[in-house]
């Protein structure tokens, strides 16, 4: 039984999932399927799946109260291809039928990961057709992407007051947040995106911050830049190794991922890591393999789990707004409960000593204006 803080009733909570790598993440669920069917013919019948069940979160407990939660996770069926091809009111319906799944096993707060949560107006039309509050996450997936980004930075010897960030996606929902949070840390910020209207207007609402502020909408101006944080929508990856900066340190918050998988293989000297993982409270388990070790799990997630063991049952995060107040409650509660920054993950894999010395071992060789000038 799970009860929330203070209420003593039970809650629950509920995660909605989908396929982004469709042959491995269907051979999950459904290995002889995935075997059968071509990446082609599973894109194709994303659309004709019903929500799943996939499994139980159990072992949740709040380190400040003593509040005990536990979830359920489902899958809406369409991969981001998908997603982004079909008109966004059947999406809706899909991810609304996912929700109404993990209300029926029990779940009084639901959060949206992945594409479910960007996707049309990233969560507002399903908050209001859902019959319980849901939670797209972002807010909490912003503070801890930052404070993911200035970590790394220092472990690699950098000084983030007087680096040069930039944030990939900038005119979207996470990404303008970053941006926020990121203008107040760091000497010089530069927003990339596609649209340089919609730059600007990021841009003019940071004015009075600390950092000096620029635009760009060519990945080239990475070159120039220390510190990246990249949260696009795009359907693959879009960062190469020739983009970056000797040095950089890279947090990729965007599902599926920004950054090539070459970058790892020709970019020695290049730190990425994968944004928005945490370690919660507890002992977490899960019946379902998310593609994560034990004890970590993603920031979107736990927004949720926090919002249930506070039982605020409520749409905490929904819409392509994200208030830098909002950010800043949910990181405090979360941090009131337990929830911690998760151990430094690079490509699947864990990150070590040796790369970060690698990386540090780098810095004497780079110009004078890495983490100086900018």
């Amino acid at each position: 039984m799970v009860m929330a803080a203070g209420l003593g009733q039970p809650v629950r909570f509920g995660f909605v999932l989908h396929p982004i790598d469709p042959k491995r993440d269907v051979a999950r669920r459904f290995p002889l399927l995935a075997r059968v069917l071509s990446e082609r013919w599973i894109h194709f019948f994303s659309a004709y799946f019903p929500p799943v069940y996939l499994g139980r979160i159990r072992g949740l407990r709040s380190a400040a109260t003593g509040a005990e939660a536990e979830g359920v996770i489902v899958a809406c069926p369409y991969t981001p291809q998908r997603m982004m091809r079909l008109p966004p009111q059947r999406v809706y319906r899909k991810i609304v039928a996912s929700v109404s799944l993990a209300e029926r096993l029990g779940a009084q707060i639901v959060g949206l990961g992945a594409y479910t949560s960007v996707v049309g107006d990233a969560g507002l039309t399903v908050s209001r057709q859902a019959r319980i509050p849901v939670t797209t996450g972002d807010s909490y997936t912003v503070a801890v992407a930052v404070e993911g980004l200035l970590e790394a930075a220092r472990q690699v010897g950098a000084t983030p007051e007087a680096a040069t960030a930039a944030v990939v996606g900038a005119t979207g929902a996470i990404g303008s947040a970053c941006a926020q949070l990121l203008a107040d840390q760091v000497a010089a910020l530069v927003l990339v995106g596609r649209d340089p209207a919609r730059l600007a207007q990021v841009a003019g609402r940071l004015t009075g911050q600390r950092a000096r502020v620029t635009t760009a909408t060519d990945l080239g101006a990475l070159g120039q830049t220390d510190l990246v944080l990249t949260a696009s929508s795009a359907p693959g990856p879009i960062i190469r190794p020739e983009h970056l900066a000797l040095g950089a340190v890279v947090v990729d918050v965007a599902r599926p991922p920004d950054v090539a998988r070459e970058v790892a293989l020709q970019r020695e000297d290049v730190l990425v890591l994968e944004g928005g993982l945490v370690s919660p409270p507890g002992q977490v388990t899960t019946t379902f393999d998310i593609d994560l070790p034990a004890g970590v799990t993603y920031a979107c997630l736990a927004e949720t789990m926090a919002l249930a063991l506070e039982g605020r049952l409520e749409s905490y995060t929904v819409g392509k707004a994200i208030e830098a107040r909002r950010v800043r409650e949910i990181a405090d509660l979360a941090a009131r409960h337990g929830f911690r920054l998760g151990p430094f993950r690079s490509f699947g894999r864990p990150v070590t000593p040796a790369d970060l010395a690698r990386v540090r071992a780098h810095r004497p060789a780079l110009a004078p204006g890495w983490g100086g000038a900018g």
